[in-house]
């Protein structure tokens, strides 16, 4: 069969390198893909939001399955677009996918379906949203309604950071249209994790527990970002807590979406944070995460395509997944400056030899080939990741390799996993 996987970074990269070891796929296609991805798909110079032009090339080419990678086009309506012409899509409708493309959206869907979520209040107004900091006086979180590649969520210490919070997203339009609306919600203290399943509109097939990074620097300090790093599995979601999850979360979830008549086809990542012992919705997304993605994908031992034709089609009938044994991590190399400005085009050197490990795979997130060599041409890089027994070696792993790789600027977390570890 032949698969068409829709975007360019990293997450799509490990989607490509997963789906191309397929005994049932014939070829993969990735739209626009990038040069890395070529090594190991055929690429399409079509751009993700491209809705036109990534319909034509499925029709052209008669693929079997498309696989939607980023938020952006899942959000449009890419799905509904490809579905209208007869072709099997594994990714949620738009009506599906306001879980991700409005906060609102989410929040109000919980408090319906009785999903458990921090305390919240909505504001389209500079006063109105003043008032509610006021009148909390303490830490809260202050976040964009739409989407903002991951950074539309403002965690704020006290009642000053939320002010500026609230003047950055509704008064200086930071976040452009993502903030005509925003959240002020409870500030929850306890440990995250992210939690996906495959879905097929009726119900919901777990993977592992992963935990993300999403600060820019060590100990989990500085401005949100996309992802610094993500391991696998999550030792904080042991069997019980990832029932409790399932019942409480995922399951409500999709049956929630099917009673609204959005039945939620695709992968439903749930963002949690766990406290004293019960899980919390932060977020819903409604596509691999990324940098999740990379080390679920290394620890997938079973063929991901089945899967994916099945939840395209309604029709899971399996419970559970087979993993390998171990831990995986991936550690992001980002350039100098993100996710704020930074420059572009700097040659990487040292990727032959972070590839020398064959545990070792590097995902590339935002990077060109210029001659005989890769350069940068994002913020977010390169995800190395790692498969090892456990995850402290996993650790050693990636960042081993890791630090094979550089390149004028270039920079990472060097605690990654740091709780597991």
């Amino acid at each position: 069969m032949k698969v068409l996987v829709v975007g360019s970074g990293g997450r799509e990269h490990a989607l490509v390198w997963k789906i191309a070891k397929s005994p049932l796929v014939s070829q993969v296609i990735a739209a626009p893909g990038s040069d890395a991805i070529g090594h190991i798909a055929q690429c399409a110079p079509i751009a993700s939001d491209d809705s036109d032009g990534q319909v034509a090339l499925a029709k052209k080419e008669a693929v079997d399955l498309v696989v939607i990678g980023p938020e952006m086009p899942i959000t449009a309506g890419l799905a509904d677009r490809l579905t209208e012409a007869g072709l099997l899509v594994f990714s949620p409708s738009a009506k599906a996918a306001q879980l991700e493309g409005s906060k609102i959206f989410a929040k109000e869907f919980m408090v319906r379906h009785g999903i458990p979520t921090a305390g919240f209040s909505v504001h389209d107004t500079i006063e109105t949203a003043l008032e509610e900091v006021d009148r909390r006086s303490g830490p809260c979180v202050v976040k964009a309604d739409g989407l903002a590649a991951g950074k539309g969520v403002i965690v704020c210490r006290d009642a000053g950071e939320a002010r500026q919070a609230v003047r950055e997203m509704l008064g200086e339009r930071r976040f452009g249209s993502a903030g005509d609306r925003i959240i002020i919600e409870d500030l929850l203290q306890g440990e995250e994790a992210s939690v996906l399943a495959i879905c097929d509109g009726k119900q919901a097939l777990p993977l592992i527990a992963a935990q993300d990074h999403k600060a820019a620097y060590d100990g989990d300090t500085g401005p949100n970002t996309g992802g610094m790093g993500a391991y696998a599995p999550a030792p904080l979601v042991d069997s019980a807590m990832a029932q409790r999850i399932a019942d409480q979360v995922l399951i409500k979830t999709v049956t929630g979406m099917a009673a609204e008549g959005s039945p939620f086809k695709g992968v439903l990542y749930a963002g949690l944070m766990i406290v004293n012992g019960e899980p919390s919705v932060l977020e819903f997304n409604v596509r691999f995460g990324d940098p999740e993605c990379q080390p679920l994908m290394a620890l997938l031992e079973e063929d991901l395509v089945p899967v994916l034709v099945a939840a395209a089609k309604g029709e899971i009938t399996q419970d559970r997944l087979q993993w390998h044994d171990g831990a995986a991590m991936c550690v992001v190399m980002a350039s100098d400056g993100y996710p704020g400005a930074y420059s572009k085009g700097h040659a990487i050197s040292g990727l032959d030899r972070a590839a020398e490990d064959p545990d070792v795979t590097v995902f590339h997130a935002g990077t060109a080939r210029a001659g005989d060599q890769f350069v940068t041409t994002g913020g977010r890089v390169l995800g190395v990741t790692a498969r090892a027994s456990d995850i402290g070696t996993a650790a050693q792993k990636a960042y081993s390799a890791a630090d094979r790789i550089n390149w004028k600027g270039a920079r990472m977390r060097r605690d990654i996993g740091h709780r597991a570890v």
